[in-house]
């Protein structure tokens, strides 16, 4: 038998939080010393404590823990539910993550404003090119709905080519206009440069238009980062006697497997103000 410090040891958790089982039932020491009142446990109690805990970290209450192991969950069972709350940790730590990146690049657009140099923006004519693309709708440009729908567009769209021995011929474009809807979403076009009589099952093989002119501005870094460079452009726009005729387009000049070392050209259409 181990006193309640050993035990408390080998469960890692304290004694208090063992003094507290005890007191509401939920974990009875396997003896208590009737003189001196020191409680006492076996080893095999720590299979109920091991699910007490895994419990608790599922968010059950006490009260909900007790009731369930009364009920003996079964080890599968109990392993099912760990499983599970430990993808919705996930999904939320990547959620965190993200929102995280977003409030960076919020920042750095705040801290660069007035600063960023806008010497290296250029207007130039932009050609048709013949694309192979996927698409999809986003609740809106904001990059909270925006991520989540091109990363696997472009996946799925790599898939496809990589799976018809399509190899694309130049950089990846990405897109977009406005759904129609009225509701500020937007359709997410993500596409790769292929050869002329390219044709893949399920793969949309088009020529988008070029630009008679376009705004473009290099961005180096990730695409989470994109703000202050966007921004920057807009800024450049507006100062120069232009008007903004639509999305910009994002021309992925490299993209490494290190996303902090992408190169995307940023083209947005523009007409004479």
């Amino acid at each position: 038998m181990f006193t309640i410090g050993d035990f408390a040891r080998h469960g890692r958790v304290s004694v208090r939080m063992l003094r507290h089982y005890d007191a509401i039932g939920l974990l009875r020491p396997a003896r208590v010393d009737p003189h001196s009142g020191y409680r006492f446990y076996e080893a095999a109690q720590l299979a109920r404590l091991n699910r007490v805990i895994a419990l608790k970290e599922l968010g059950f209450t006490l009260e909900q823990v007790q009731s369930i192991l009364d009920e003996q969950v079964g080890a599968e069972q109990l392993r099912g539910m760990l499983r599970l709350r430990r993808a919705e940790l996930e999904t939320a730590a990547a959620e965190a993550a993200a929102r995280l990146a977003r409030v960076g690049a919020r920042l750095r657009a705040i801290e660069s404003e007035g600063r960023m140099s806008t010497q290296d923006v250029v207007v130039k004519k932009v050609p048709a090119v013949r694309l192979a693309e996927l698409s999809a709708i986003a609740a809106s440009f904001g990059p909270a709905d925006i991520s989540p729908v091109i990363g696997p567009l472009y996946d799925e769209l790599c898939g496809r080519l990589e799976a018809a021995g399509v190899t694309g011929h130049g950089p990846g474009i990405a897109y977009y206009e406005d759904a129609g809807r009225g509701d500020g979403s937007v359709v997410v076009h993500t596409g790769m440069t292929v050869p002329e009589g390219t044709a893949v099952e399920g793969v949309d093989v088009l020529v988008l238009p070029g630009l008679e002119e376009a705004a473009t501005v290099v961005h180096r870094g990730s695409m989470d980062e994109i703000l202050p460079t966007a921004q920057t452009l807009a800024s450049w726009i507006d100062t120069n006697g232009y008007e903004s005729a639509g999305y910009a387009r994002e021309l992925y000049l490299e993209c490494p497997q290190d996303r902090s070392a992408w190169v995307t050209e940023l083209q947005e259409p523009v007409t004479r103000a």
